[in-house]
């Protein structure tokens, strides 16, 4: 199962950051481990490049439970993370320290899903109710 982007992927944001300057977005990262202390210590060398590179950790909690979808759905944890630019998350996954801790990344998921997101909008207010 997919824990990394294929290069298409990584090309396509690759050149998207390479762009016209853009701003702020949140990649949501839904995560199943397979050794969760192997990826904690990837995470510490995350956590310290991503405040290199200007992203904060929004929120991250335990996903409790798949109500629409199938064992394949299944993560075990979902962690916003929100980052300045598209150029900013490249710089992250990039960054030498983030290579080098890749081997602990891929250790600890069993499956992970990372979306980009924007940055969304004032929480409890619907984004179609800000259209009005």
């Amino acid at each position: 199962m997919a824990v990394e982007p294929n290069e298409e992927q990584f090309a396509r944001v690759a050149k998207l950051a390479a762009g016209e300057p853009d701003g702020p977005v949140v990649m949501l990262n839904l995560n199943r481990y397979r050794d969760r202390d192997a990826y904690m210590r990837y995470g510490v060398v995350a956590a310290a490049v991503l405040e290199r590179v200007g992203g904060k950790i929004l929120w991250h909690a335990d996903a409790r439970l798949t109500v629409i979808g199938d064992d394949a759905d299944r993560y075990d944890e979902v962690i916003a993370v929100w980052y300045p630019s598209l150029a900013a998350f490249s710089a992250l996954a990039t960054d030498p320290a983030i290579l080098e801790a890749r081997a602990h990344r891929l250790d600890g998921l069993e499956r992970a899903a990372l979306i980009c997101c924007e940055p969304g909008y004032q929480a409890g207010v619907l984004s179609s109710e800000l259209q009005r």
